[in-house]
């Protein structure tokens, strides 16, 4: 018989995209492991996040919110008080996270990044993780049928990504637009184990920014 583990392994997995929030929905199906509200960002967002990220003295900002009340926002965040639509966004998205998985609290990480932060595709070893990115070049990802997981980590043999056959050429790797709002299962989510999104961040030139916000589970839920 074979083992959950392997079971999980050999059903195909996807990523699904939509025009509406509804989409997000989407990662309760067992053979999803990416679900993407591919979103238009308004001007007025576009420019505050523009603002924001050549703002000197902010990089990057860890916080918990409640998602059970009304976010607050501005006390979670009180370095966003200028930037009233970067404010109204992210409580929106807050609100959309917790309700979609019954969450109290979330922990929320919203930073200016100048570098790649996680250069090397890997698996999160959580349920799930929402990222958007405001201004710069989305999150790198692979589909489910692309990849050799038996070469993530350790298991590349000091090699690289782009030579340990982890997966067969560039041409396979896909890459989230600015706006998208994705769902990114992880490795914990239960009936998932072996199927987490391979996901890493983007190359950056030397004189890009991008500015990045993502959303971790901090209270138990039940996929």
């Amino acid at each position: 018989m074979m083992s959950k583990a392997s079971q999980n392994l050999s059903r195909a997995r996807q990523a699904v995209f939509g025009d509406l929030p509804d989409v997000l929905a989407e990662i309760y199906r067992d053979d999803v492991n990416m679900a993407v509200w591919r979103r238009s960002m308004g001007a007025e967002l576009i420019s505050e996040a523009q603002a924001l990220s050549q703002k000197k003295g902010i990089s990057s900002h860890r916080t918990i919110m409640s998602a059970a009340n009304t976010p607050n926002v501005e006390e979670a965040l009180p370095h966003l008080e200028a930037y009233p639509h970067l404010q109204k966004d992210i409580g929106f998205l807050v609100d959309m996270f917790g309700c979609l998985f019954e969450l109290n609290m979330i922990g929320l990480r919203f930073a200016t990044l100048t570098h790649a932060m996680c250069p090397r595709f890997h698996v999160d070893r959580i349920p799930c993780r929402l990222i958007t990115t405001y201004l710069g070049t989305g999150t790198d990802w692979l589909p489910h049928q692309s990849v050799n997981r038996s070469k993530l980590g350790a298991g590349n043999g000091g090699l690289n990504d782009e030579e340990s056959g982890l997966y067969p050429s560039e041409n396979h790797i896909k890459t989230l637009l600015p706006g998208d709002v994705a769902l990114l299962k992880g490795e914990l989510w239960e009936g998932n184990e072996g199927a987490g999104m391979v996901h890493r961040s983007p190359s950056m030139n030397p004189d890009e920014r991008r500015l990045l916000l993502s959303f971790d589970f901090l209270s138990p839920a039940n996929p």
